[in-house]
């Protein structure tokens, strides 16, 4: 099995010793009660995470259909997940969103993102928002670097662990 088939799940944004004793996370994180909560599955065959979900009418931007920043943190979210499949925490650096057609409320949708391209510091995701009858409705492309996360977050983790790290 190669490294990248390895990982099953998307959910947080920790990898090994690097994970946040709680996930806030706006778009991911299962703690973080006002957010998105979105979860992803990796496909194996496909080599790509995949989301299916409905968004709530909370997250409304033009009459029945959702915001153009929610459709952008979806693809986001999408595309960040494809960074667990190289063990590291990387940021997005640049993002660029296509926005095809009205992404609709409340009706499904399925969000798949895969690997573009890599190197030792860059990382290159795209990510697709496909309405229930197979229509693409937004997509994105975004650049992500690596970063050392012990390092850049330091001091939020000693703060999230109660001052014992």
């Amino acid at each position: 099995m190669s490294p990248m088939a390895s990982k099953t799940s998307g959910r947080g944004h920790g990898i090994g010793k690097s994970r946040h004793p709680a996930n806030h996370c706006f778009g991911c994180g299962q703690q973080n009660h006002e957010g998105m909560r979105l979860r992803f599955r990796y496909d194996e065959e496909r080599r790509r995470f995949v989301g299916r979900f409905r968004i709530p009418a909370r997250f409304q931007g033009p009459p029945g259909h959702v915001h153009g920043g929610i459709i952008a943190t979806i693809l986001d979210e999408a595309m960040g997940k494809m960074n667990k499949l190289r063990s590291v925490i990387a940021l997005t650096r640049h993002m660029e969103v296509e926005y095809l057609r009205p992404v609709p409320l409340s009706k499904p949708i399925v969000v798949e993102a895969h690997e573009i391209a890599s190197d030792v510091r860059k990382l290159v995701h795209a990510a697709e928002i496909v309405s229930e009858t197979g229509e693409v409705l937004a997509r994105g492309k975004a650049t992500f670097v690596i970063v050392d996360a012990e390092a850049m977050f330091a001091k939020h983790m000693k703060k999230a662990l109660g001052g014992k790290r």
